[in-house]
């Protein structure tokens, strides 16, 4: 699996998010940034914490007119549940055949604890308002994922 290249037009898609909404990239184009996060599971400690983290950031991530979209394998009533126990502010859309992840290369192996599985590699893109993948963040740390984030967009991406 390869990342999109940057530069390029970001894979196109249409998910459904948490009320089983259709939700699509070309519905931002000219309008906002995109920040589209891949995280393996919701209600997971490091997917908690890294959605709580853009959660208390929102208002900064307006500020610089981008919209935060997670991206996971799991079913919109999940993903419901996930943003009803932590409040969260944005929209987290279901990829359960995995075909987003595909598409951005970010399904793969995994090792957890000396086992081998597939799984969503955590990563994040950003995508300005043309459409054009402009940074990824592969190597993510939940912890202080959203300060990176908005790193990259205060400079200009």
């Amino acid at each position: 699996m390869t990342f999109p290249k940057i530069g390029n037009l970001a894979p196109v898609f249409t998910l459904k998010n948490q009320a089983n909404v259709d939700i699509s990239l070309k519905n931002y184009k000219g309008k906002k940034n995109v920040v589209l996060y891949f995280y393996p599971k919701a209600s997971t400690p490091g997917c908690t914490v890294q959605a709580c983290g853009i959660r208390d950031t929102h208002a900064q991530f307006d500020a610089l007119e981008t919209i935060v979209l997670g991206v996971s394998p799991d079913a919109p009533p999940k993903l419901q549940k996930f943003i009803d126990k932590y409040d969260l502010n944005f929209d987290l859309l279901s990829d359960e055949e995995h075909a987003l992840a595909d598409k951005y290369g970010v399904w793969g192996l995994k090792k957890f604890m000396g086992r081998e599985f597939m799984g969503v590699l955590r990563t994040s893109f950003i995508i300005d308002k043309e459409g054009r993948l402009k940074h990824i963040i592969d190597k993510v740390n939940t912890k202080t994922h959203d300060q990176e984030v908005l790193s990259v967009l205060r400079d200009g991406i």
